[in-house]
């Protein structure tokens, strides 16, 4: 294998597949990157075997061939490297001799044969979609999944193409967000998958670089198709993200959303955002709410915590309803705000003992449960 390449474009790439590759792999192939090279473009290969990435770069290919190497190292030597060419060329015993200006390196890899190879995909259950709107669906529900270990069923976004419409559901038992779109699908192509919450982690790192997502998979697996933007980076084609899904049912989500809540309020996002926010500097460990006081055209955010004192924050809203106070985690409270973009937002409440309900008229849903008022 021989190929020579623009350091950059090189760097890129490895950045692009690095996250994948864990600090302590089982197998000393893991730590690796599969470097293989074709007619016009070399692709990079890194897999965690629960997560595979795999993105092609241009480069001037003179003998084809692939070889593995420790991605690691190897990314760090290439952003360190003097020149902006990068001569790469390997011996059949899998050492490479990397060559920039005055630098040259010899590396140790190993073949290709060890690798462990990416899963192959049949359409049979595809999807496209702009990529801007599914990192804004991802960001309105992944900050609500559960990093509870016994609840591994909960460690994830659950997609659900369903009726005519993608879905994206998260909850950790104590809140739970939910986003949907219409997109157009044929009913054979309908079916559901839990995300683990590394790969929502990739998708939110890895999105946003061209104009489209192409999403398919199977009981066991999904992936995604990223198109990039070609002049940006040096990227060609596309980046493929491979990941296992979590095995099992998703719980019924749609009982946890109230059917009724009494009182509907209208809020300016960001104004209530840094209200809660102000109000929350005082809380602590063992005193971590906010209450939320209505009265007439009157919010009010108070906490107080016996370490460090109290604090006390009031907006004007349009409010007519009876009085009410209830407590929330104020985290709980702060995440949809952040994740949203638009400026109004609509806060439903029934009583101290009920969730509160976020809304947009967008069909985003998050719901919180509420801090016992002592």
């Amino acid at each position: 294998m021989k190929f020579k390449i623009n350091r950059d474009h090189f760097s890129n790439g490895l950045q692009q597949v690095l996250n994948v590759v864990g600090s302590k792999a089982t197998m000393p192939i893991l730590s690796n990157v599969l470097i293989e090279a074709e007619k016009d473009h070399i692709s990079l290969t890194t897999t965690n075997l629960d997560l595979g990435i795999r993105c092609k770069i241009k480069a001037e290919v003179k003998e084809t061939g692939s070889v593995t190497l420790p991605v690691k190292r190897l990314a760090t030597i290439v952003r360190e490297l003097p020149n902006v060419d990068v001569a790469l060329d390997s011996t059949p015993n899998h050492q490479v001799k990397l060559t920039s200006g005055g630098s040259q390196f010899r590396i140790m890899g190993i073949g290709k044969e060890e690798f462990p190879p990416l899963p192959e995909f049949s359409d049979d259950k595809s999807f496209s979609l702009e990529q801007a709107e599914l990192v804004n669906m991802l960001k309105c529900v992944a900050y609500a999944q559960s990093a509870d270990e016994t609840r591994y069923i909960l460690n994830g976004v659950y997609f659900n193409f369903r009726d005519g419409k993608l879905s994206l559901v998260a909850t950790d038992g104590r809140r739970l967000a939910l986003i949907s779109k219409e997109l157009e699908f044929p009913a054979a192509s309908a079916g559901s998958i839990i995300l683990p919450a590394r790969t929502v982690g990739e998708l939110l790192r890895l999105l946003d670089k061209g104009a489209k997502v192409k999403i398919s998979f199977n009981e066991r697996r999904a992936s995604f198709q990223i198109a990039t933007e070609k002049d940006t980076s040096g990227l060609v084609e596309n980046i493929y993200l491979f990941s296992k899904v979590v095995e099992g049912n998703y719980p019924n989500y749609q009982q946890v959303i109230p059917k009724e809540t009494h009182q509907r309020i209208k809020l300016e996002r960001e104004l209530f955002q840094q209200c809660v926010h102000r109000a929350a500097l005082v809380c602590s460990e063992k005193s971590n709410s906010v209450k939320i006081k209505l009265t007439s055209n009157l919010l009010e955010i108070t906490a107080a915590s016996p370490d460090f004192g109290e604090s006390h924050e009031s907006m004007a809203i349009p409010y007519s309803g009876p009085d009410l106070q209830v407590a929330f985690n104020p985290q709980f409270v702060l995440d949809p705000l952040r994740a949203l973009t638009k400026d109004e937002v609509f806060f439903e409440l029934k009583d101290e003992v009920s969730p509160g309900v976020f809304k947009t008229l967008e069909s985003f849903i998050c719901v919180i449960m509420p801090v016992r008022l002592s």
